[in-house]
C-alpha cells in the first residue's frame, strides 16, 4: 500500500531519524523523500512516499505510531493513502 507522509514543525535534530525508525519498525519502505527548511524561522517540511506492508503493520497502526512520534518531536505528522491523496488533488 503506497502512502504519502507529511511532516511539518520547528526544525530540530532527529526528525528524519525518528520517522524513519517508526517506518522501519512497522516494516515500511521509504520510496522517495523530499525535505526542506523554510524561512528564518527554520520550519522543517518533509514529504515521503512510502510502501506499507499491511501484514507487518496496518495503516492505523502506522498512523498511531507516527502520531506518537510527532507528539514527542513537537511536529505535525500526517499519513494518507496515496490513492486518497491523488483523488483529493485532482480537482
Amino acid at each position: 500500500m503506497k502512502c504519502v507522509i507529511s511532516v511539518l514543525g520547528k526544525d530540530r535534530t532527529g526528525i528524519v531519524a525518528a520517522v524513519a525508525t517508526v517506518l522501519t519498525e512497522c516494516g515500511a519502505n521509504i520510496d522517495d523523500i523530499n525535505q526542506t527548511i523554510l524561512g528564518e524561522d527554520e520550519i522543517f517540511s518533509m514529504t515521503m512516499l512510502v510502501t506499507l506492508v499491511p501484514e507487518a503493520a496496518d495503516f492505523n497502526t502506522v498512523q498511531e505510531r507516527l502520531n506518537a512520534a510527532g507528539r514527542e518531536l513537537g511536529t505535525q505528522i500526517t499519513i494518507q493513502r496515496e490513492d486518497v491523496f491523488r483523488f483529493m488533488h485532482e480537482i
